[in-house]
């Protein structure tokens, strides 16, 4: 086992990860794509679990048909920028050229100061409703943060004795790319992908219970949420219960990346924000 991995912590992550992935996964499966509304507004019993929601569905099954939506996009999401933001961060740091490095990353940038609410509300403007829109939206604005960590963290793999050895023994870019380059940050790369799926998870969340992604029947947790804030005390479980998904996936994810990653990796880590 790898010093500093924390086989405790990862075990805690992988367990509060199995509700929320078992309802995303399993839940479409045995619930129907269009929920009832067989019961009364925020209605609490008569043979309902957790009680209805604001339009008298059981909120059950709302819990078990709404995962995909919720952690599908982030995920979805999060995945693209990953891909998106690897390329462009190691072609920039394998680049010999300033001119180059700067046709890479400076257009990317100009996405970091734009507000997530305000692309994602123009997004919803003009395709509201459309989760592959929401996912782009967010993975547009996640796309910046990654290719500047993983640039920072691949300058010294792509400068380094054995990139220029690969180079000199007439290895292709693309080999050193990533077969060198790309392997030296990739336990940064996931260990930054595990956070952001947790801050991606709560953008597409505070998306849709603002209004601004999915359509306002659709039983997506944060839009569930959304719906039924007004009710909270009357009906706590139409909020708690969908609530309860969400963070036990976050902290999941967290837990387990940071119980897998070795301390060496979580230095290194920190080392490249701070280069950034």
């Amino acid at each position: 086992m790898s010093a500093g991995v924390r086989p405790g912590r990862a075990l805690g992550g992988a367990l509060l990860l199995v509700p929320p992935v078992a309802a995303a996964v399993v839940g479409p499966l045995v619930t129907d794509s269009a929920i009832a509304s067989d019961g009364m507004p925020f209605a609490v019993g008569g043979g309902h679990l957790f009680g209805t929601d604001a339009l008298g569905r059981d909120v059950l099954a709302l819990v078990l048909r709404g995962g995909a939506s919720a952690l599908g996009v982030a995920c979805a999401a999060v995945a693209l920028a990953v891909l998106l933001g690897a390329v462009l961060g190691l072609a920039a740091a394998s680049s010999r050229s300033r001119w180059l490095d700067d046709l890479l990353m400076r257009p990317v940038e100009l996405l970091l100061p734009l507000p997530s609410l305000l692309v994602i509300s123009v997004v919803g403007v003009g395709w509201r409703g459309h989760p592959v829109a929401v996912a782009l939206a967010v993975a547009a604005l996640n796309v910046p943060a990654v290719a500047r960590l993983l640039r920072a963290a691949a300058l010294d793999a792509a400068g380094g004795p054995v990139a220029e050895a690969m180079r000199l023994q007439g290895e292709s870019p693309a080999r050193v790319l990533f077969g060198h380059v790309g392997r030296a940050v990739l336990p940064v790369a996931a260990a930054d992908a595990g956070t952001r799926v947790g801050g991606a998870v709560f953008t597409v969340a505070a998306a849709n219970f603002l209004g601004l992604g999915l359509d306002p029947t659709s039983p997506d947790w944060g839009v569930v949420i959304a719906a039924s804030r007004e009710a909270l005390f009357v009906q706590p479980w139409a909020v708690l219960a969908p609530t309860l998904m969400l963070v036990m996936f976050v902290v999941g994810v967290n837990l387990l990346a940071d119980g897998l990653l070795p301390r060496a990796t979580r230095n290194e880590r920190g080392a490249g924000a701070w280069n950034r």
